[in-house]
């Protein structure tokens, strides 16, 4: 069976039966979550969910399992069968219908929209898979994504440095670095990093622009590597989180440090590794 027929066999079984959140929306989901994202609205703290967040309250946890009817998993079977075995999310458009209020049970179905290709990409030949959810309480639709995601087959492995997925949102950030520069995101008065597609108010007429930051900055947290191999690496490396002295925090490859002397707050500044004419790598070196 072809992709195309496996495909249309799939879309063919319409939506998946409704498969319900763990728990019902509240609070204290509601609070991590407004604290993470740093959503200050006071509607929140009053038994409001936060619209965007209809997709957490049916994500399926660390140990969860894709129902046999989700259309997204048949088709990954497929795909994975036919070779193009890796993934990436390429984007997604939600729709919120109303707020979600504490107490209530929500509910999500998915149908397979499309797949196109093969498409010959940066990545690999592969297809493009899209699936719409929509989120339920009771008979009531209360939002819907359209989601999709590329499946493509990577290319034969070769030695070197791994290399990052640049998109239109993160280009200026590699154009940086080959200058030499730690360009962060700036929405209006809001430094963001890693860069994103929407402002953090939601602002859909908003315009991005950027800064250039400093490069001196203190590490927030580590971790010393030892396994597996990378490509391109001698183990073991430290890879530190940092944080910068406009705020933001950047992860990357502490240089030339003895992973035993590594630790908190100490201080870094930002260096540059080039790997090729089309990549250079952020990474930092400790503070003389």
């Amino acid at each position: 069976m072809s992709v195309e027929e496996a495909a249309a066999r799939i879309a063919a079984r319409g939506e998946s039966s409704k498969r319900f959140a763990r728990d019902p929306v509240n609070q204290a989901m509601i609070n991590n979550w407004t604290e993470a994202i740093g959503d200050t609205d006071p509607r929140y703290a009053e038994g409001i969910a936060p619209p965007a967040m209809a997709q957490v309250w049916t994500m399926n946890g660390l140990h969860g399992q894709r129902a046999e009817d989700d259309p997204l998993g048949a088709m990954m079977t497929v795909l994975d069968e036919a070779g193009f075995t890796s993934v990436v999310a390429t984007n997604s458009e939600q729709n919120y219908h109303r707020h979600l209020r504490v107490g209530e049970h929500v509910a999500a179905t998915t149908e397979l929209e499309s797949v196109v290709g093969p498409k010959r990409t940066a990545l690999g030949e592969g297809w493009f898979v899209t699936t719409r959810t929509s989120w339920w309480v009771g008979d009531e639709l209360v939002a819907d994504m359209l989601f999709r995601v590329l499946k493509f087959a990577p290319p034969p492995s070769s030695p070197g440095a791994l290399r990052p997925v640049i998109s239109r949102d993160t280009e200026f950030f590699w154009e940086g670095t080959k200058a030499g520069e730690l360009r962060i995101q700036r929405w209006g008065e809001t430094l963001r990093h890693p860069p994103g597609p929407m402002p953090p108010d939601g602002d859909l007429d908003a315009k991005p622009d950027w800064v250039v930051a400093s490069g001196r900055g203190t590490v927030h947290s580590f971790v010393v590597h030892h396994r597996p191999a990378v490509p391109g690496k001698k183990l073991p490396f430290v890879i530190a989180l940092v944080e910068l002295e406009e705020g933001v925090r950047m992860l990357g490859e502490l240089i030339g440090a003895d992973p035993a002397e590594v630790h908190i707050g100490q201080p870094v500044t930002a260096t540059f590794v080039r790997v090729d004419d089309d990549l250079t790598l952020p990474a930092w070196k400790v503070a003389r």
